[in-house]
């Protein structure tokens, strides 16, 4: 990841600044403000602001008028119960907002989850960066003969350096015919005077998916943590599973307790069906059963053996 001058002094100024506030405010959470960080080749998390504390979730379960008098043990208490049961609105009372930077590929799968507020860069206003995402050597894999969503084995020699190459060549192709069309300093006179340059809005539809564009994604702690456990999750590509495991270092640092219960209630966690639990009590009680006579389809019966030998 790499940020320009202007681009690190903006962080700088947003760093040295500080102002008195009745609010509640977490250190280390606040340590991390303003702060990229790095994701992939040229991508980059960053907290921008956030709104409540472990200590809100409490208050709001309560409905309480301060932060109380308990223990802090009895608050963790509290959170494990609304996370092991799955309350959602004490968890609302908490907001966050991040900058995000990443492939435009990533983007139109994250966007798939609609419980944020979210405002993208505009190349109908301005000119994209020269930046691509290009996959790690040890990211390059064919695709998997028994997930039609995941990846197999990995690329190797040859066939890895070529489809490194197409890869690299086709995004500064398509950017330079991109840069080309638009004919457009960044100030934004024509690069040549002579020739008239294609709208932005329409330059841009030659782009790669690889491309990095960029957003403010503003959600709550409900939400971000539904996101959280399905992006973050071992199963989750790659490309987006990264970025999920920068936020969850920023939930750790904001609220804490409310962090420990997601890794033990849901991140960590595992679900059975109703038929699933009936099976774990046979097999409890002695019973051998196997997949013919236990009413599970395959995949469901792989799921149950893969979580029991976890």
């Amino acid at each position: 990841m790499t940020l320009n001058p202007a681009q690190q002094a903006e962080i700088d100024a947003l760093r040295d600044q500080s102002a008195p506030t009745r609010r509640a405010t977490v250190p280390a959470l606040e340590e991390m403000l303003y702060r990229a960080l790095p994701v992939l080749d040229h991508g980059f998390v960053r907290v921008i602001d956030y709104m409540g504390d472990d200590a809100a979730v409490v208050q709001a379960a309560r409905v309480s008028y301060g932060r109380g008098t308990r223990k802090v043990s009895e608050d963790a208490g509290l959170i494990r119960y609304l996370m092991r049961h799955r309350h959602s609105t004490p968890f609302e009372m908490c907001e966050i907002k991040y900058h995000v930077k990443l492939p435009i590929f990533v983007a139109r799968q994250w966007i798939r989850h609609r419980t944020a507020n979210v405002n993208e860069i505009s190349a109908r206003y301005s000119i994209l960066d020269r930046e691509f995402y290009l996959p790690a050597p040890d990211n390059l894999a064919a695709q998997s003969a028994v997930n039609r969503q995941g990846r197999g084995d990995l690329l190797e020699g040859e066939d890895a350096a070529r489809v490194l190459d197409l890869l690299r060549s086709d995004a500064m192709q398509t950017y330079d015919h991109y840069a080309l069309m638009l004919n457009e300093n960044e100030d934004g006179t024509p690069v040549d005077p002579g020739r008239q340059g294609l709208a932005r809005e329409l330059a841009r539809m030659n782009l790669t998916l690889n491309t990095y564009t960029q957003w403010y994604w503003k959600t709550d702690l409900h939400n971000l943590l539904g996101f959280l456990s399905l992006r973050a999750d071992a199963h989750a590509q790659y490309e987006i599973r990264v970025y999920a495991e920068a936020m969850l270092e920023s939930v750790k640092a904001w609220v804490p307790a409310t962090y420990a219960a997601f890794c033990d209630f849901r991140l960590g966690a595992v679900t059975f069906s109703a038929p699933m639990l009936a099976l774990v009590r046979r097999m409890i009680a002695g019973e051998t059963v196997e997949q013919a006579g236990s009413g599970l389809s395959k995949r469901e019966w792989a799921e149950l053996m893969a979580a029991l030998s976890a």
